[in-house]
């Protein structure tokens, strides 16, 4: 199992957001020295619900502030965003970090994001695909053109090429130990799993739709599943992914490897107490939904629906790991078995303070890691 963080760069009420990327890039640091396997990046804009624009450069700054954990976006909204622009930046991440971005992409919602960045409410509703298509090209390719509707231009080269072969990097050299054994780390990711196709960086859609699982699973890729869906939700999509990727032609093999790569977004809060560890998070994250998530606007004027803050962190409690080390290792055991899932981006910064974020990335490597073996 490779357990990750979720960092939203949430700005809780008071907070600056200087703050909050500082809380950020220090728990990206906390989970590589926690032996954690990735740290996942969102990316927001005009709202303290998440106060990073851009995911991939965010992952910029942390593939260089780090030397061993995967750094993905979770994630490059597409619907705001030209596929050539991120195919480069995820192409330049790939080949300089030893392989270790993944560039997790959505569609957004219908916010005035749209409006500011010019797609429009139809880059949201109907442009995923071709954005999609057209990123997966770019970084798959040598040569590119734009055919569709949104995007049309002359076949241009692709530069840098994220299909040639990554460097990696040499820790022995970079910590002076040259002609020592090669080094290994416990927990650490990359060996095992299956090399992406056709190479360049991994690649990860955001699911929470039908048509979102479809999409992804024509398209060979593992999905993100978001923080509010239960087990038996994941199942649903599960078999609806395996449905659309048999319809689609696609092979079993191929399949069972791609289900392997399959990411659960959740919640993790560690305490001695369980009582404790759920008081913490009631105490913060109503207060930082209602600020963050009613800050966002629609595109054209729609009505938005918003949970309500407090019942949704409940929820959000009773389906993840809140609570003491056991508790929270059986929580993540027992999504494993039931759905088969293996990845978990869980999100550590709900406290909204700095150093309970970094106690509770410490406790998740040092007391929840070990008991999933």
């Amino acid at each position: 199992m490779e357990v990750g963080a979720f960092l939203l760069s949430a700005q809780f009420p008071g907070q600056t957001h200087a703050e909050a990327l500082d809380r950020t890039v220090a728990a990206a640091e906390a989970a590589e020295r926690a032996g954690l396997s990735d740290v996942w990046l969102a990316e927001h804009h005009f709202v303290p619900y998440g106060v990073c624009p851009n995911a991939a450069t965010l992952a910029a700054l942390l593939l260089g502030r780090t030397r061993r954990i995967g750094v993905g976006t979770a994630v490059s909204v597409l619907s705001t965003t030209h596929p050539v622009t991120l195919g480069e930046q995820a192409a330049l991440l790939h080949l300089t970090s030893g392989g270790r971005f993944t560039v997790g992409v959505g569609r957004g919602g219908p916010w005035i994001d749209l409006a500011v960045f010019g797609g429009g409410a139809a880059a949201y509703e109907e442009g995923f695909p071709e954005r999609l298509d057209l990123l997966l090209r770019w970084l798959r390719g040598t040569r590119v053109g734009g055919q569709g509707p949104q995007f049309d231009f002359p076949e241009v080269a692709v530069v840098p090429r994220a299909t040639e072969p990554g460097r990696r990097t040499d820790l022995a050299g970079w910590l002076g130990l040259e002609g020592e054994p090669s080094l290994r780390f416990p927990r650490q990711r990359r060996d095992e799993a299956p090399a992406p196709e056709r190479g360049g960086p991994p690649v990860v859609v955001a699911c929470t739709s039908p048509g979102g699982v479809k999409l992804a699973a024509e398209r060979g890729l593992p999905m993100l599943l978001g923080m509010h869906s239960g087990d038996e939700d994941k199942l649903q999509m599960l078999a609806a992914y395996r449905a659309a990727w048999r319809a689609a032609g696609r092979g079993e093999e191929q399949l069972a490897q791609t289900e392997r790569l399959h990411i659960a977004a959740g919640v993790a809060q560690v305490d001695d107490r369980g009582p404790a560890a759920r008081a913490a998070l009631l105490r913060s994250m109503p207060g930082w939904f209602e600020y963050g998530l009613g800050a966002h606007r629609t595109v054209d004027g729609r009505e938005r629906r918003m949970r309500d803050p407090r019942e949704y962190t409940e929820l959000l409690c009773d389906l993840h790991s809140v609570g003491t080390p056991r508790h929270c290792a059986d929580r993540l055991l027992a999504t494993a078995e039931r759905t088969g899932l293996r990845r978990f981006a869980l999100l550590t910064e709900g406290s909204g303070d700095h150093a309970a974020t970094l106690e509770n990335i410490a406790r998740l490597g040092g007391e929840v890691l070990p008991q999933l073996s």
